[in-house]
């Protein structure tokens, strides 16, 4: 057994693949109107996104989680200038810049964001 996919559900497909292309993935625009989305990250794991209306029509009781984010997503960044000047630009876009970039006590440097459904998206690079 290999684990080689995550999902995210999204309540809106062009504003939640926005979010991913400003974070560096390479998502072509023709997608937006998809119900399903898939795309290979480096290392060839798939991240993908269904629209709430695609997971109703197999799930119908499904409802979104409350109380905190849903899952958390990390990319490595090449260095601690690029998780700072990856965050800046999304949060400058109005993205949930949750926490800054700071130095953290492992050796990281670390921010975290928001994407448009509220999953945790964070940021490092080795100091």
């Amino acid at each position: 057994m290999r684990l080689n996919v995550f999902g995210l559900v999204v309540a809106d497909m062009p504003r939640a693949l926005a979010f991913y292309r400003r974070l560096g993935l390479d998502v072509p625009e023709a997608e937006d109107k998809s119900p399903h989305v898939e795309h290979v990250l480096d290392g060839g794991v798939k991240l993908c996104w269904d629209t709430v209306e695609t997971v109703r029509s197999f799930m119908p009781e499904w409802s979104a989680p409350t109380g905190g984010s849903r899952i958390g997503l990390a990319f490595e960044c090449s260095s601690p200038a690029e998780v700072d000047r990856v965050y800046g630009e999304l949060a400058a876009a109005g993205h949930d810049g949750h926490k800054a970039p700071w130095d953290a006590f492992w050796g990281q440097r670390y921010a975290v964001l928001h994407d448009p459904d509220g999953n945790s998206v964070e940021l490092y690079a080795a100091l």
